[in-house]
Order: C-alpha cells, then sequence, then structure tokens
C-alpha cells in the first residue's frame, strides 16, 4: 500500500488469534442432550459472518485449533464466535455464542480464555444504532387552555446488520408507553439499505387540557410524564414473508425535565434487553488480539522513520534504533514484524539482518550451535522467510500437502500410538513416501526462491564461514537451520497457517504432519544428513550463492484464491435473476469461474489481460461487498461472501495483474445500466472512467506494506515499554560515568550496550521523538461528545 500524505487520522483495525476448543458442548441434561454432536464454529462482525472452521465429528469437547488473522474493513460494535450443530437433513443449528463488544476486546488481548456459551435467540441479535430528537411542547387549544405535546423526530439509523447477505429493508415504529397507555406509529419502509434516512416527526399528547372529558384514553386526568418512555423498535419489512426484528432502544420522557430539546444516538439493543434465563450450554477456549491503529500523516512519522531506516548504518549495530527496540521488546513477538516490514519496504533488510547476525555469531562458540537460539537475528528472518516467501511455500508443498491431506494413509509408527489392524511396516512405508515427495519438491525449488531469502542465505553463509574458518561445513548449516528447520518443516507442521490448508487438520492428519516434519528437519540437520548429503549440498548452493538463477520459463499454475461468490451475468439487463452462485478460481495465470467446484470452467480469463480490479458501490445493485474485474470485455461484478472476502478477493486479484501494461487509470465506481452510467450518468458505455484507479506499485513486496502503519506500531511498542528504554538510558549514563564493574548491574544486563556514548544519543533521540509524536497524537484526537455519533449513548436512559 503506498504511504498517505493526507492531513486525517486512519484508524486501521485487524484481529488475529485462534478458536482453541469446545467443553461440554450444548444443554447439559435433557431430552436435547447429544452425545454424537457434530459442531463447527463460526467468526461474525456484527451479524456478518467472516470466517469458519471446518466441521468437528462427534464431540462435545472437540479441539478445532484454527487460527485467524483478518483485516477489518470497516466499523464494528461487536465480535461474536458461534458454535453450531451440523445439520443432515435439516439447517445448521446454533448451539450458543461468544459475544464481545468492540470496547470490551482489550482485556482479553493475547491471553486465552474460557468463555462460556450464551444463547442464540433471534431477538437478541441486534446491531446498529438510532439518531433522535425529542422535544416538548405547549399548545394552547382552542377554548385557551394548555397541554403538552411530545414531539419525536427519528432521524437516521447506521449499521443496521444484512439479511441473507442483502441489505435489510428497514422501518421503525415509534411508540409512547405508560402505565395507562400504548400509543404507537410506523414510518415509511426505506429499500435496500442498512443506514436508512427517516427523517420522519411524530407527535404524541402527554398531558390533555383540563376541559377534557373523554375517559377511553386514559384511566387517569392528568398521566405523570415521569413514567412515560419512547420505544423504537427497528423491524425489517418481510414483504410476503414474516418480519425480523433488528433492534430497540428506551428513553425516558423525563429527560425533558431539565431541558426541553434531547437530540442523541443509542445503540439498539436487544428485545427486553436481552435478560433471559439458560441451561449451561458449554464453554469455548478463544485466544483474540484486536490492533486498533491510528495512523497520522505520513509527514508526522519522518523522524522516526529516518531514525530506523539508519540502523543498518549504526556502529555498533546494537546502537540502533531497531536493535534497541528488539531489545527492550525482548519478551513481545510483535515487535519484530512492523521493523522487518519497515526495512523491507525501503531495501534496508539485508544490511540489517547481515549486521545483527554477526553480532550474535560473536557471541556463538560452537559451530553446531549456530543459529539455533529466539534472538533478534532469528526472529527478524524468521518473519522475513514468512513475508517473502509466501508464494515459495505455496509452489514448492502446496500439491504435496494436498495429496497427503486428502488421501490420509495412516503413517503411525509409535508401538503405543497405533490402533488395532494397523501395520507398522505399511504405515513405516507410507511415512518414507511422504517424506520422500516432501524432501524432493523441497530440494527441486531452488529456481522459486525468492532472490530476497538468497541475498540473506548468501550473507549468512559468509558471515558463518568467517566466524568459523576451520569448520568447512558451518556455511551450509547457517543456512539449513533456517531453510528446513524454520521455514519448511514448520509450514509441513501447520500448513493452514501458512494458507496452504482451509482449516487445521483432523488429529490423524496432524499426526501424520508432525512425523513428516520431524523426519524434514532431521534430514535438513547438517550432522544428519548421510545418502542426502549431495542433492542437500547443491540445493544449499543454489539458494545461497552469488549465481544468479534462471527460471525453467514454464511456471507452475499455483491456486491464489478460491471460493464460493454471486456473480452477475455479464451484460443482461435488470430483469430476472441475473446473480447467480459461481466458483470463482485465480491463480497466478488466469481467473476462472465453475457453476461448482472442480467443476469445468465457464469462463476462463488470462490474468495477464486483467485492466483493473476495483470495488464497486453498493447503489450499483443495491448490495455490498461488491468488487469489479474490468477487462477489454464487459465488466466482470462479483459479490463476495462477506467483506473480509471482498477486501481478500481485491486484494489477491490486483497483486496478482499489477505488472499487466494495459491497466487502466480510471473506471467506474457503478455500472452502466439503462443507458447510463450511475456515478457520473455518462451515457456511452465506453466513456472512460470518472475516478481514479487505487495505485499499485510494481513487481516487488513494497506492495502491501504501508509503511505509516508500521512506524505507527513501532511508536506503540516504544511507548508501551517506555520504563525499559529509561532504564537503558541510565544504564548508558552509568557505563559513561564508571567505566567499569557498576553497582548495580541488573539494571543493565538485559541490555547489549557494545558503545555507551552512542547507545545513549540514539535513546535521547528516540525520547524526544516519541514526545512529538505523542502531542501530535493528543492534538489530532480530539474528544467527542457523550452522546454524539462517535460517542453514541449506550443502552437506555433512566
Amino acid at each position: 500500500m503506498a504511504e498517505e500524505d493526507d492531513t486525517r487520522i486512519r484508524i486501521l483495525q485487524s484481529l488475529r488469534g485462534k478458536i482453541c476448543e469446545g467443553k461440554n458442548l450444548g444443554p447439559c441434561s435433557g431430552p436435547n442432550r447429544q452425545r454424537d454432536l457434530c459442531t463447527f464454529c463460526t467468526i461474525s462482525l456484527d451479524q456478518e459472518e467472516v470466517f469458519r472452521t471446518k466441521v468437528f465429528d462427534k464431540s462435545l469437547s472437540p479441539f478445532y485449533g484454527e487460527d485467524f488473522y483478518f483485516e477489518i474493513p470497516r466499523p464494528f460494535q461487536c465480535l461474536s464466535f458461534y458454535v453450531f450443530a451440523k445439520g443432515v437433513f435439516q439447517r445448521d443449528l446454533p448451539v450458543g455464542k461468544v459475544s464481545i463488544r468492540k470496547e470490551e476486546l482489550c482485556k482479553f488481548s493475547g491471553k486465552e480464555h474460557w468463555f462460556g456459551l450464551q444463547p442464540v435467540d433471534p431477538n437478541s441479535e441486534v446491531q446498529g444504532k438510532v439518531h433522535l430528537e425529542m422535544r416538548l411542547n405547549e399548545l394552547i387549544i382552542e377554548n385557551g387552555s394548555m397541554c403538552q405535546q411530545l414531539l419525536v423526530r427519528i432521524i437516521e439509523c447506521q449499521g443496521l446488520p444484512l439479511i441473507s447477505g442483502q441489505n435489510c429493508d428497514p422501518y421503525a415504529t415509534v411508540s409512547l408507553v405508560g402505565p395507562a397507555r400504548f400509543d404507537q406509529k410506523k414510518t415509511k419502509v426505506k429499500k435496500k439499505t442498512s443506514d436508512p434516512q427517516f427523517e420522519e416527526t411524530f407527535y404524541f399528547e402527554v398531558t390533555r387540557p383540563n376541559s377534557y372529558t373523554k375517559k377511553s384514553h386514559f384511566q387517569v386526568e392528568e398521566e405523570d410524564i415521569e413514567k412515560l418512555e419512547i420505544k423504537v423498535d427497528l423491524w425489517n419489512n418481510g414483504n410476503l414473508a414474516q418480519d425480523v426484528f433488528l433492534g430497540e432502544t428506551r428513553v425516558s420522557v423525563k429527560i425533558l425535565r431539565n431541558d426541553h430539546i434531547h437530540r442523541a444516538w443509542y445503540l439498539l439493543q436487544p428485545k427486553g434487553n436481552g435478560k433471559s434465563k439458560t441451561d449451561d450450554l458449554g464453554s469455548l477456549r478463544l485466544n483474540v488480539t484486536y490492533t486498533e491503529d491510528n495512523v497520522l500523516p505520513s509527514a508526522c512519522y519522518t523522524p522516526l522513520r529516518t531514525l530506523l531506516l539508519k540502523s543498518p548504518d549504526i556502529k555498533p549495530i546494537s546502537a540502533s534504533a531497531a536493535h534497541i527496540l528488539g531489545d527492550i521488546c525482548r519478551e513481545r513477538y510483535e515487535a519484530v514484524l512492523p521493523v522487518v516490514r519497515l526495512l523491507l519496504h525501503h531495501s534496508r533488510l539485508v544490511s540489517f539482518v547481515s549486521a545483527i547476525a554477526a553480532l550474535e555469531l560473536e557471541n556463538t562458540q560452537e559451530a553446531n550451535t549456530i543459529f539455533r537460539g529466539n534472538s533478534l537475528a532469528t526472529r527478524c528472518i524468521d518473519d522475513m522467510m514468512k513475508i517473502v516467501g509466501r508464494s515459495y511455500l505455496t509452489v514448492t508443498l502446496k500439491p504435496v500437502l494436498d495429496e497427503i491431506c486428502e488421501s490420509n494413509k495412516t503413517c503411525e509408527i509409535d508401538p503405543i500410538k497405533l490402533k488395532e489392524g494397523d501395520n507398522v511396516e505399511v504405515n513405516k512405508e507410507n511415512l518414507q513416501g511422504y517424506v520422500q515427495k516432501v524432501f524432493s519438491s523441497i530440494t527441486q525449488s531452488s529456481s522459486s526462491c525468492p532472490p530476497l531469502m538468497c541475498d540473506v542465505f548468501r550473507s549468512l553463509r559468509q558471515l558463518a564461514s568467517k566466524r568459523f574458518p576451520d569448520d568447512p561445513h558451518v556455511q551450509y548449516s547457517a543456512v539449513s537451520s533456517f531453510v528446513f528447520l524454520r521455514f519448511f518443516a514448520v509450514a509441513v507442521l501447520s500448513p493452514h497457517t501458512f494458507q496452504l490448508r482451509p482449516h487445521h487438520p483432523d488429529l490423524e492428519v496432524s499426526r501424520t504432519l508432525t512425523l513428516i516434519s520431524k523426519t524434514i528437519q532431521t534430514l535438513g540437520s547438517w550432522g544428519s544428513l548421510s545418502k542426502n548429503k549431495l542433492v542437500c549440498i547443491h540445493f544449499l548452493d543454489e539458494i545461497s550463492s552469488n549465481i544468479s538463477k534462471e527460471s525453467s520459463g514454464v511456471e507452475d499454475s499455483v491456486v491464489l484464491k478460491e471460493g464460493e461468490v454471486q456473480k452477475r451475468a455479464q451484460g443482461r439487463k435488470r430483469i430476472g435473476k441475473n446473480f447467480k452462485k459461481r466458483w470463482l478460481r485465480v491463480t497466478n495465470r488466469e481467473l476462472s469461474y465453475h457453476k461448482h467446484r472442480g467443476k469445468e470452467a465457464l469462463c476462463i480469463m488470462p490474468v495477464k489481460n486483467i485492466q483493473a480490479v476495483e470495488k464497486l458501490d453498493e447503489s450499483a445493485f443495491n448490495r455490498k461487498n461488491m468488487f469489479q474485474v474490468l477487462h477489454s470485455e464487459k465488466p466482470l461484478y462479483v459479490q463476495a461472501g462477506n467483506c473480509v472476502e471482498a477486501s481478500e478477493w481485491v486484494e489477491v486479484l490486483s497483486q496478482v495483474s499489477r505488472c499487466n501494461p494495459d491497466r487502466l487509470g480510471t473506471f467506474h465506481p457503478s455500472a452502466y445500466l439503462a443507458g447510463a452510467w450511475l456515478c457520473c450518468r455518462s451515457l456511452s458505455d465506453s466513456q472512460p472512467g470518472c475516478k481514479p484507479c487505487t495505485p499499485t506499485l510494481l513487481a516487488n513486496l513494497q506492495l502491501d506494506i504501508d509503511c505509516d502503519r508500521e512506524t505507527e506500531r513501532i511508536f506503540s511498542l516504544f511507548t508501551s515499554s517506555y520504563s525499559k528504554l529509561q532504564k537503558m538510558e541510565d544504564a548508558c549514563a552509568s557505563i559513561a560515568v564508571y567505566q567499569g564493574p557498576l553497582r548495580e548491574q541488573d539494571d543493565y544486563s538485559l541490555f547489549t550496550i557494545q558503545d555507551s556514548k552512542e547507545t545513549f544519543h540514539t535513546v535521547r533521540q528516540i525520547s524526544h521523538i516519541l514526545k512529538e509524536l505523542q502531542r501530535e497524537h493528543d492534538t489530532r484526537s480530539g474528544t467527542a461528545q457523550y452522546g454524539s455519533q462517535e460517542n453514541p449513548i449506550v443502552g437506555k436512559t433512566s
């Protein structure tokens, strides 16, 4: 992503974690208890499903083990995890849910927690907010007496849920409720929108003139205003089907006691506030980390970014800003990744990695322990390989891992774990066959190894030879410790983590992958190489030498993404069922769609013909999560299953087509319907676009790295570890003064301080920059007024 030099703060959200396991799922007693419950979990942003695990067979305490990570492309209020029982001849039945409001997510960040399941009740599945205005008017009627009238204006709603993947048709009922009355009025239905603009005003008579004699409406002569409340219910108009409840809010009329006008936003609440007594439905163990980056304009980050990018040139490297961050955040895994991404974007990573690897080797005494620890150098290289080597893993391992997972041959060789009827010799033969296929795929993959990985491996090889000149093999073990032990073996063990498989494998396949991974680690360990040594040396030579590798010229077709979508028939008018389910598939060569998965393609489009990939305005077809693929023919309009899927499709298709020579500079954000473009009203269907295409960077890893966001994360990490930064500063000052053994060595023993003056200078620069950035955040982050759109009132007002 290109850096943005804007005047506004960008709020970027992401979610990562794991759905670990369930326990005692379903009602704990009674006829509804099912011993053969087959369950799966889903994740929803508000009520939009964005992730689904595979089905776990016949267990009330299943181990799901599903990792998830995605960018959150829109505002949301609630994150929910649902457990469903898989139906055979009927629809899937909800077992229970865990719902966490956005503002509560920080309490659970980064640690596993057990959550009790709550019931799934249609009347409690609500989201969105409503904007209301209330005022009391005094009226003088014909006979001159006074009465009070309550004016209720329902202005708009925001964030109402999708109904079956479509925008809803909402309307509102507005009721005045009291001990002796219930007066209800209704708005018009707004078609196909989650953010309806109602702008309707309703009038309620609150008190009657003294001359009023009709008793039918009131049991008391003068009803107490303190006991009245306004109740607003939101509904989806079901036309021929039953209307669906979307949420409610209640506001007491006594809020007007001191002020005759009240205007505010209210979060919609479940019916009856969702309180109900339920049976124990079991629990779910989850690990959830929600990250929200408040990214300032790019210019604000220039001082910190410049200081970090100087890191490879600082001598000694331990006095650099990037190394200091790794030192004070040594126990925080996430601290390394933003530094790696930032240096990678600016082509400074190889020189930094070389410097910190050289520093680690200075303290390595035995050649056979080279790069075995969890150091700053090994963590940087691990993260680099995960970023740079994603497609390399896909090309090398995905075909053989698909075969292993789908053929599912038994490979257990531990006598204790063998099942009845298993033949250990057959299992050993199966395992050997799988290992040979994986090992051969790896050692024949050198032409696919990314150049940047080769540059790092070449540097490691040279550094190892220089540190241990008498050991001819250390140059190979330095590289094999990464490429076999930390890259390929880890991907074999957890293919779903590297997007090589859609889900966590079942227990038997997982055991097979564990055995293969351990064997690959052994085969790749230099001390264990025997008959594979020559093959391995040749492979390591090729991925770490100065010789430039040439591809065979025949690039394997690799599936980058596939899934079910709704596709609009191309060139059709807005009549009939123009949207149909299709299986969309994109490889590094072509985009195709099929009637069903595994069926022959109905249409194939070479990716070299794609001219642009852009999101489509919701107004085009009154559908959310749509995008368009522009090429020489009619645009291909596609609706993804949810907002996360839509963003992922756009990203994958944009990346695979980013180097195409015929890419467009402009596009139409809406569709050409009824003889005109809906966006600019141009009548010619060949009219050039009215909006600039999203810019893409060419042919390298910089495409999806947002440097401002990474620098903001680094700022947050420095800020949260500021006390350690101060300790490092004190330690540097102490060393500089005493130049010898210190009284309190524990204050600095955890830090790497080779040059106290240089380190002190960098720490002081960091501290100054942090204060300036914090001042920018404080200046730009105003406090929203309670009850405003940015800070809506939660719940009902007493």
